[in-house]
């Protein structure tokens, strides 16, 4: 034993240990299998990624009844919750989430993030710098058993622990009833999803009401409880189940909600209820069940008088909702392939977003629900609804969108584009968390890039010319050649990435885009991604399960990608180093000796030499002709009948197809390759040739596996090469595009004037646009 810790001990003084020389190797580490890096298979979750044959998940149902306060903005709630233990394990306790309490005065997400003083800042930005004293956050009234006694329970900032009296038992359920009330907070100041936005112009409210209620966390096989505190950016982690609720709100409300409307008949006029019957029939134009006309007039009345209005949602992993006087209101019915009945596309806005929002909102949800549902499974839910609240966020079937326009009613392209692209991105949300329900806690990419991937797709089909934001590999470039201290791997937590935008949701897309259009090809890319889908329908999938089916459903060996791409943050650098040019050597005297003899004219050029002979010195060897031996006229490329013949007897003596190769004229080319970012990739090259035509080719990435830093490559062209490109359609994320050529090629950079505007609501268009101006605006 000693002598075995006294050789380790010299081999590492030696600098000798084996990790250090894997680590100077220069191959071996990007293409190791990816299988020591991910969780071992279990019976619940299996090797090929699919769920295990003992998979199992919890489930919550709730049923609530809440009030909302127009007059102080006020919400109060009463919920029971039944709460099923599938899982193996007796449980104790449970943890539940109070998402709302983020925003209570002494919640640490107030403290632990730097702060500095802007040129400009908000009254709430200010407000913030030594917390605030709003009187923000739930308030738990009481927590009782199904038999009205008091539960024990404690409240840890944004989890709440309920403490059981008796343990509950693998296949056991189990009912309870909070109370609790909180007011709402208004958007601007708290930077809250869910809360209120005030029109002074009118002195009306929207209510985008989300992570309203005390829910239920996740308990699961991979991690237990998740009771991780929400401290604003990593969203939520939680459990399926049915809902039945009951919002009561001003008599001249109009609420749109997660889930199907239950007592239409009580809660809209009989006309609203003919339209709504006449929409559930029209796929082509929406039909407007509260006209802008109905909602200005809401918009001057104010009631005291309440309605409440009822709904009920299945196997949805959350419920949101919203309430105003404001909401024009119109719906169509969506065709899915795989859906005998339709659900329904609907938005809610008001009048400030209505040019925007009549011609496009629902049109973009139906658009939405069909692309996704194509590339993922059938859109299972009855609704999907877009709200303009000057917002961007996501829960099942409802969603909180963007876009409004000037006071003109005009916008600019860049508003619209904005606006259909958060629509399309909020409502994809549907699919990725809320029914392929990853844990938002843990790995923000897992929702937002999947689903940033597939909004891609979906803008694609929307319109050819579509500005997309994220997708294309060469967006992402700028990013990923950031310097390395402001770079993290996609899988980090999201309370630790710098970059999130560009992290969880541009790269994390991005290469999902690059594994469907340069690695594995469409074809096999779309069969796993929607193997992966509908494995992973209303369960928990983690980023295992997802890397696990996409090699399983298409047997192509994407290990090196995922680790590089997802698990470091090297970028993609791949550079032309040097192309060196040959021809095949005939050995026929008569084509060659002439191109030998031109080579050694060159190769010996001297301008001294030159410039004597131009000068017209005469040599000591012309003057004296004795010093003139055999070799002064002796020429070594001179074609002789030896030569002849000697070719003929080497000609006779190849097969047909060595003589036509000899024949062919071909030309050789050899390039060397370096891999300056770190990143494998396949070499995409563009050959370009003399007379003009372009060939495009591509090396797989195992081309690196035996060298991951430089690389040699020989071809062989019929035509000779003008100019040699890789990445030619820019789908690597190359950071360097400069040294993609040979030879070199540049072209200058070019900037812009820019001035910096004011503040406006999110999405809302601001200063003058070639629709106003082509109106007669400024």
């Amino acid at each position: 034993m000693k002598r075995i810790i006294y050789a380790l001990v010299a081999a590492f003084i030696l600098g000798g240990s084996a990790f250090a020389q894997v680590e100077r190797s220069n191959h071996g580490k990007r293409f190791e299998q990816l299988e020591r890096m991910l969780r071992d298979p279990s019976v619940y979750r299996s090797a090929s990624g699919a769920p295990g044959p003992q998979y199992w998940q919890q489930k919550a149902d709730y049923k609530i009844e809440a009030t909302l306060n127009d007059e102080n903005q006020r919400l109060d709630g009463y919920e029971t919750i039944t709460y099923y233990n599938n899982s193996p394990d007796p449980l104790d306790y449970l943890w539940l989430a109070l998402d709302e309490n983020k925003y209570n005065p002494e919640d640490d997400s107030y403290k632990f993030d730097p702060s500095s003083i802007r040129p400009r800042m908000t009254y709430g930005q200010i407000d913030g710098l030594d917390g605030h004293d709003n009187d923000w956050g739930f308030h738990i009234t009481e927590v009782k058993d199904a038999k009205g006694a008091a539960m024990s329970y404690i409240i840890n900032q944004t989890m709440m622990r309920i403490d059981l009296a008796e343990t509950l038992e693998p296949g056991d359920k189990i009912s309870f009833s909070i109370r609790w009330w909180y007011n709402t907070t208004p958007r601007d100041d708290s930077g809250n999803r869910g809360g209120h936005e005030y029109f002074p112009e009118d002195g009306n409210y929207i209510y985008t009401i989300a992570g309203w209620f005390p829910r239920m966390a996740v308990y699961s096989d991979f991690q237990g409880w998740n009771n991780k505190q929400f401290t604003g950016r990593g969203e939520f982690a939680l459990t399926f189940g049915d809902y039945d609720v009951k919002m009561t709100v001003p008599a001249d409300h109009i609420v749109g909600s997660t889930g199907a409307l239950q007592n239409a008949k009580s809660v809209l006029t009989a006309e609203q209820q003919k339209r709504w019957e006449q929409a559930q029939k029209e796929f082509v134009e929406p039909v407007k069940i509260v006209t802008l006309e109905e909602a200005k007039e809401n918009e001057k009345e104010g009631t005291s008088e309440t309605k409440t209005w009822h709904y009920k949602a299945e196997n949805v992993r959350d419920f949101a909702w919203t309430s105003s006087r404001k909401f024009v209101w119109d719906a169509m019915a969506a065709d899915i392939e795989g859906r005998e009945d339709h659900p329904m596309a609907m938005s809610y806005y008001a009048k400030e977003a209505y040019n925007l929002y009549e011609r496009y909102s629902t049109k973009v949800v139906a658009h939405t629900l069909k692309t996704y549902s194509k590339y993922t499974i059938p859109y299972p839910y009855p609704v999907a609804i877009s709200v303009e609240a000057s917002n961007g966020m996501e829960y099942p079937m409802i969603c909180f969108n963007y876009g409004r326009t000037l006071p003109d009613g005009t916008y600019s392209e860049g508003t619209k584009y904005g606006a259909i692209g958060v629509i399309i991105h909020e409502v994809g949300h549907n699919f990725f968390p809320m029914i392929v329900n990853s844990d938002e806690r843990q790995w923000t990419w897992m929702d937002e890039g999947l689903n940033t991937f597939v909004q891609y797709l979906t803008e694609q089909e929307f319109d050819n010319n579509y500005p997309h934001r994220r997708g294309p590999a060469a967006n992402i470039a700028p990013y990923m050649a950031l310097p390395k201290d402001q770079l993290e791997p996609i899988m980090t937590n999201s309370e630790n990435i710098i970059g999130f935008g560009s992290n969880a949701y541009a790269k994390a897309a991005t290469g999902l885009n690059i594994l469907r259009e340069t690695i594995m090809g469409r074809e096999l890319f779309d069969f796993a991604f929607k193997e992966y889908a509908k494995r992973w329908a209303f369960k928990h999938p983690t980023p295992d399960d997802l890397f696990r089916t996409l090699e399983d459903a298409s047997a192509v060996d994407i290990d090196w990608f995922i680790r590089g791409w997802y698990f470091t943050i090297d970028n993609v650098d791949i550079a032309i180093d040097d192309v060196k040019w040959y021809k095949l050597n005939t050995q026929n005297p008569e084509i060659e000796n002439p191109i030998a003899k031109a080579e050694d004219e060159l190769r010996n050029t001297d301008i001294a030499d030159s410039r004597n002979r131009e000068e017209g010195l005469k040599f000591y060897v012309e003057e004296d002709t004795r010093l003139q031996d055999f070799y002064y006229s002796y020429d070594e490329f001179e074609v002789t009948e030896e030569s002849k013949r000697a070719y003929q007897r080497f000609s006779a003596s190849l097969s047909a197809e060595e003589r036509a190769l000899l024949g062919g004229d071909k030309n050789f080319y050899e390039i060397d390759f370096s891999n300056k970012g770190g990143l494998v990739m396949p070499i995409i090259i563009e050959w370009t040739y003399v007379d003009g035509t372009k060939e495009v080719e591509k090396i797989p990435a195992y081309i690196w596996r035996k060298d991951e830093d430089k690389v040699t490559k020989a071809f062989m062209k019929d035509k000779e090469v003008a100019q040699i490109r890789i990445d030619p359609y820019r789908e690597t994320a190359d950071t360097n595009e400069d040294n993609n050529y040979f030879p070199r090629s540049s072209k200058p950079s070019r900037f812009e004037l820019f001035r910096f505007g004011g503040g406006a609501a999110r999405g809302q268009s601001t200063g003058s646009n070639p629709m106003q101006r082509a109106n007669g605006g400024n």
